[in-house]
Order: C-alpha cells, then structure tokens, then sequence
C-alpha cells in the first residue's frame, strides 16, 4: 500500500480509523439516549421530558497530570484510561450529579495502534463498569509536540441533576459527620513531587520492591483512581448527604472547604483511618512536613461525605450493603474568628 503525504509526515489515518472501528465493536448494547454512532463530528445524547423536574446538567473536564510520564516510560497503560475517566466523574458527584456521557481527547506524537487501544480500552471498561456512556472522543497525532511513546490526555463528563438536588454548601450544617471513603492510593495527583522524592532525589527503580508495598513500586505508583459512581448513586438518589469533597489535587486541605460555609470548620481525626504505606514512605523520604502531605496527596482518602446526624445510620446501612470501606473520620463545625477552615487533630501523620 503507497504511504499517503500524511502518512510520510507522520500522521496515520487509517490506524486512526481501525481503532474507531475496533472500539465500536467493544462498546455494547448502545444507549437508547444517544442518536447516531461513535465517529460522528459530534455526540448527540437526548433528554427525556419526565427524566427530571428542572433538570441541571452538570459539565466538567479534568487529565491526570504527570502520571501520564509514568505511563509512559513504563509502558503500563492499561489503567490510565480508567484514571482519567474517574478525575472527571466523581467530580460530578461533588455538585450531586450522575454522569450521563464522557468524551476523551488522546494526543500524542504517532499512533503506535497497542497503546492506544490499551489506553482507550481502559476508558471505555471504566464507563461501562459505572453505566456511563461513552459518547465520543479525539485522538490526536502531532508529530513534534510530544516526545515517541509520550501521550496526555484529557477527559470531559457531562452529568444530570434536578435543580433542588444540587449540592451546595448551604446544605452542610454544623454537627454534620464527616465520612471518609477510602482511595486506592495516589490516584492522579501529585505525581509531580512523586517523581521528584523517588526518581530524582532518590534512585529508585520502577520494579523495587519497597517494604510494606503490595507489588513492584511502579504497581503501586500506577495503582488506578477508584471510581464512586456505583457507591454515591444510591446515597443521592435517596438525598442522604448533605456534601461530598473530591480529594485531588490540594489534599483535604483544599478540597474539603469547596463544600463549606465561610463561618465553618471542618475538624478530621487523624486516627481515625489507617495511612496507605506509600504516604508514609513519600513523607519520610520528601521529608514532608504534615502540612506538604495534606495540601498535595490524598493520605488514603478519596472522598468526603458530609452526613446529617440524622442521616448517618442510614449512610452507614447503605454502604454496608455495598460492602464498602469507610471511616468516621471528623465533624464539621462553627469556625472560630482566625481558625482554619480545615483542622487536622489527634494521632500521627
């Protein structure tokens, strides 16, 4: 087959369309909200009139930042797609939102076919496994912006909400438990001073064996975003919290006061839930102060709950029945003049 101008610049076409061609095949019984098909110039998604009374959609878009290095250099893509799917949907969550459709943007130098059908592979698995319909995306060669084997990606997830169920601070009231869902780990921030404390301070390797890791560190580093739609849908759906805090990039002493009031506080015990190793090892060799791990990583914790008193005992029954993890980890509560909105008591780092 004679290689076309495009192709001798660096940009393959067909490769592009076998791998449209081969994700249509992997996609499913299709969404009847959806009119047309993936490889249109845009995704169309319909409403239905009796799906909500003053119906709110809710848009955000997010990457994941310099882990997509460590992808790279390792070759370990299979779960990036799931990261990046995860930084965009549980932010929907946040505002009391469920995600109805995502779109990807993949770029990168030249098409090598393998990863890029692990990578997209990894996103539509992550869709399909929370009942979220991959809408559409683009995949971009650009010969002489990214070095070979590099990529970045970028997600957007649009979700649906009525009006008078939309998460505001308003909604958290003093007295509020907190509940902490755990993360799987690092998830996708904070990757930057990852880098720097274990590869450039330090000389470790991607396939050490550190202690108290389960697996390879690389394993561990590309451990991917746990995704909460499964778990938070039937707490909105039955209006059980009154606030949810996505911890990524600033920590809970960032995130958390997104859903707050100015005159609140939100006081964590930090006894209250056991520290993933990695934090502990990231801590000791960055030699991190309490406040560099609470602003930067999310020390084991990847959601936030506000529950009413109210409210608790049947949070608590729900996420039992899932068989999911969670901690009572703080309290919100009237913020004293000069006190920080976040207060981190008790126990070690």
């Amino acid at each position: 087959m004679v290689e076309s101008a495009y192709e001798k610049a660096g940009v393959n076409i067909t490769a592009g369309e076998e791998l449209v061609a081969d994700l249509k095949q992997k996609l499913g019984a299709p969404d009847p909200h959806v009119l047309g098909g993936l490889g249109s110039f845009a995704g169309c998604y319909q409403l239905s009139k009796d799906q909500l009374d003053q119906p709110v959609l809710v848009a955000g878009s997010d990457g994941v930042g310099t882990k997509v290095l460590l992808a790279a250099q390792s070759g370990q893509v299979e779960t990036i797609g799931q990261d990046l799917v995860a930084m965009c949907v549980n932010d929907l969550l946040a505002q009391g939102a469920l995600p109805l459709f995502f779109l990807d943007y993949l770029a990168l130098s030249h098409l090598e076919k393998n990863q890029v059908q692990k990578i997209l592979n990894g996103i539509l698995k992550a869709c399909q496994a929370q009942s979220i319909t991959l809408l559409g995306g683009e995949t971009a060669e650009m010969p002489g912006i990214y070095q070979k084997h590099h990529f970045d990606l970028a997600g957007f997830a649009v979700g649906l909400t009525a009006k008078r169920n939309l998460l505001q601070a308003k909604n958290v009231h003093n007295g509020d438990y907190l509940i902490g869902l755990p993360s799987s780990g690092l998830h996708s921030n904070g990757y930057s001073l990852v880098r720097k404390i274990l590869f450039e301070d330090h000389d470790f390797q991607f396939d050490d064996q550190l202690a108290g890791l389960n697996g390879s560190l690389i394993e561990e580093l590309m451990q991917p975003t746990r995704l909460y739609v499964n778990v938070i849908r039937p707490l909105l759906k039955q209006k059980l919290v009154s606030g949810i805090a996505h911890i990524t990039g600033g920590g809970l002493l960032d995130n958390v006061p997104r859903m707050l009031q100015d005159q609140q506080q939100a006081e964590f015990k930090l006894d209250s839930w056991e520290k993933p190793t990695i934090f502990k090892i990231l801590a000791e060799l960055g030699k991190l102060s309490q406040t560099d791990c609470y602003e930067t990583f999310n020390m084991g914790i990847g959601m936030v709950l506000a529950v009413s008193p109210d409210n608790y005992a049947r949070v608590v029954a729900e996420l039992e029945q899932q068989k999911e993890t969670f901690f009572k980890i703080g309290k919100v509560k009237k913020r004293e003049k000069d006190a920080p909105v976040v207060y981190l008591s008790g126990g070690s780092r």
